[in-house]
């Protein structure tokens, strides 16, 4: 980036490049470096690196502030809570959303069928972008904020639900079901929709971890 930026901008591009995977857990964020990379003192970066550790998205290692790292049980929770926020945030952009808000959904759903980069980080922000104006179609600004601090824990799991052979093609059809919903004004339906749609990932994210733990323990034994 080039130009002055203030601590909101640095706290935004940072906070944007942990949830979309640019910043993977463990890396470390360096205030002489991020002072030098946004043409800035170092006043401004250490004020947006405390944020981000409130937040919960970056924490204390041995040289410094690194991302988050994954903590299996933490990510599980979170997921089991989400389901019950994205039902209820799915049933009320039934009953309260507006036209724009169904436009703005259906721009998004189309967008991502034709989505030509599908890394991990592209899958992310492109999923995230579209639950986001599920949030904001609901109208509440409670479930909103609180739906918005739970999406700060998922990006330390390890590897997106959505690279999964067939999951995003799958998801973007559930999008359209729970769009076709929202539109129709038909509560029951987006929260059927909204709770399957994340038990699925529940599931999906169960299988990563328990993956992830085998190879772990497989690389110890032959490390013996």
């Amino acid at each position: 980036m080039n130009g002055k930026h203030d601590r909101e901008q640095i706290f935004a591009a940072l906070r944007a490049e942990i949830l979309d995977g640019t910043l993977t857990p463990g890396a470390p964020l360096r205030e002489v470096a991020l002072a030098e990379r946004f043409e800035v003192s170092r006043t401004p970066v250490r004020d947006a690196l405390s944020r981000l550790e409130q937040a919960g998205l970056l924490v204390r290692a041995q040289r410094g502030l690194e991302v988050q790292s994954v903590d299996p049980q933490t990510v599980m929770q979170v997921y089991d809570v989400r389901i019950l926020l994205e039902e209820q945030v799915a049933g009320d952009a039934a009953l309260h959303r507006t036209v724009r808000d169904v436009l703005r959904l259906e721009a998004l759903v189309q967008r991502d069928r034709e989505l030509e980069v599908r890394d991990d980080a592209a899958l992310r922000r492109s999923n995230l972008e579209f639950h986001r104006a599920v949030w904001t179609a609901s109208h509440n600004p409670v479930l909103q904020e609180l739906l918005e601090r739970l999406s700060h824990h998922l990006v330390h799991a390890p590897h997106s639900t959505l690279s999964v052979d067939g999951r995003w093609q799958e998801a973007i059809d559930e999008h359209a079901e729970l769009l076709e919903a929202i539109d129709a004004r038909d509560a029951e339906a987006a929260r059927a929709v909204a709770r399957k749609h994340f038990e699925t990932a529940r599931r999906i994210r169960l299988d990563i971890l328990r993956r992830a733990a085998l190879e772990e323990t497989t690389g110890a034994l032959e490390g013996d």
